[in-house]
């Protein structure tokens, strides 16, 4: 169990609002991102979907730039780049770039589901054979051109990742299963658990990382924290609401495989069956809604269970407001 002050994070998805645009959504992440910045919180991370109207960011490596750019302090990274997507050389280069702009401020997490379906991960990268061994080399690849490897007869000897910087992002794994965590635990970098997506087995899989885990030069010591939905608001009306959207949200998702936006109108007298009740139930546990009083203790007992002090807050909600408040009250409650 830590004993360690909290630290508080952010994973945003840059989610287009019903009757809203994907500028405004990208306007939306880069407002939130300057008020955490000034909040205190430690990171904030943008992720990487493909062939959905639902979520604007696409290119996290491109956001990343502009988001660092307007922000001063906090670190920026993605969460995640979907390597199997990219070239390693390319995706070494994009963050050996965004290093050289913003020294110690940027993290390159790294998935391996393609953030998208089969046929558009085809399209984005067609030698893909969703193979666990081709991660690995990729991992290895990406290793060796931060670091500018130079063995003999390798292909590092004759290739080498630009610019030539003398710091490295640091780099994270994410892992919802625990099988990225033990590739973590191999190469020594960070983890971070998805709870937000699976809330089964996290702790799990976070103790064996730190009983495997082999330093690097990057990282002596394992690294990791969790991600959750999570949303605050001193009006128990409004924490209804969303808990109520974000049921709906995971129903949405599991039935019709995507995401379109919707509002708490639209759907707040659906009846659902036996079996989607079991669903929601299920799903709840991915979520911690509420009250300041009501939540604060659900994080840290979730820090606390997994043993880290870095809780990662995934939020979605009607309005902007809305989700601005909800982070300035976790900062308020955590003493940021």
């Amino acid at each position: 169990m830590t004993t360690n002050k909290i630290k508080l994070s952010v994973l945003d998805q840059s989610p287009i609002r019903k009757g809203g645009t994907a500028t405004e959504a990208l306007q939306e992440t880069t407002q939130l991102a300057q008020l955490t910045d000034k909040l205190g919180y430690t990171r904030f991370w943008v992720s990487e979907h493909h062939n959905t109207r639902a979520l604007a960011g696409s290119a996290p490596e491109i956001l990343i730039a502009h988001l660092a750019n307007h922000t001063t302090n906090i670190r920026v990274g993605s969460g995640g780049i979907m390597l199997p997507n990219h070239s390693a050389l390319k995706m070494a280069e994009n963050f050996k770039l965004l290093e050289a702009l913003f020294p110690n401020r940027i993290d390159m997490g790294i998935g391996r589901a393609p953030g998208t379906d089969r046929l558009t991960a085809s399209l984005l990268n067609p030698s893909n054979q969703f193979n666990p061994q081709d991660f690995i080399n990729q991992l290895y690849d990406l290793e060796n051109f931060f670091h500018d490897a130079d063995g003999a007869g390798t292909v590092y000897q004759k290739v080498k990742a630009e610019p030539h910087i003398s710091t490295v992002p640091s780099q994270w794994l994410l892992t919802s299963s625990g099988e990225s965590a033990m590739f973590a635990a191999h190469f020594g970098m960070a983890v971070s658990f998805a709870h937000f997506i699976n809330p089964v087995g996290g702790r799990d899989a976070v103790e064996e990382y730190r009983a495997e885990f082999e330093p690097s030069a990057d990282l002596k010591y394992p690294k990791a924290n969790v991600a959750v939905f999570a949303f605050c608001n001193e009006d128990e009306e409004k924490a209804h609401r969303q808990q109520a959207l974000m049921d709906y949200r995971f129903i949405q998702l599991e039935t019709g495989g995507s995401l379109a936006p919707i509002t708490y109108d639209e759907i707040k007298d659906i009846s659902y069956s036996n079996y989607e009740k079991q669903r929601i139930e299920v799903n709840r546990r991915r979520t911690i809604s509420g009250t300041p009083e009501q939540v604060k203790p659900k994080i840290e007992a979730l820090a606390a269970h997994y043993g880290v002090d870095e809780v990662m807050l995934v939020t979605y909600t009607e309005t902007i407001e809305d989700k601005m408040h909800s982070y300035e009250l976790f900062a308020e409650m955590f003493g940021l």
